[in-house]
């Protein structure tokens, strides 16, 4: 991977060494993944059951969009849902609700940073 593409994933919070170790250095594999982020639907099933209120329906969408964004490499996105997660785990819906916005800032710069790559 080009050390142009490299910065402008890493200035979004992506981590394209480690991600590229993970998968084992297959460049092609890694951008497959990469660029299919867009199409996961935990961010959209995160907010949906934040604003119904669902607390576990949260805790799940969440919870797994974390495990995506670990295994991307997406590191700042990984460390805001992390924190949201851990307030969902202990049922408070509340402060997930006002951890929001900064999960939304860190997906909308991923997503911007993908778009570019496109």
């Amino acid at each position: 991977m080009d050390q142009q593409k490299k910065e402008k994933l890493s200035q979004s919070g992506i981590d394209a060494d480690s991600a590229l170790a993970r998968f084992l250095n297959n460049e092609a594999l890694f951008m497959k993944f990469l660029l299919r982020f867009p199409d996961d639907p935990n961010y959209g099933a995160l907010k949906s059951a934040l604003e119904a209120g669902d607390t576990k329906g949260a805790f799940t969408a969440g919870h797994t969009l974390k495990g995506v964004a670990g295994n991307l490499s997406l590191n700042h996105l990984h460390d805001v849902v992390s924190e949201q997660v851990e307030a969902l785990r202990s049922d408070n819906l509340e402060e997930a609700v006002r951890q929001m916005p900064g999960v939304t800032q860190a997906y909308e710069q991923v997503l911007s940073a993908l778009a570019e790559l496109k």
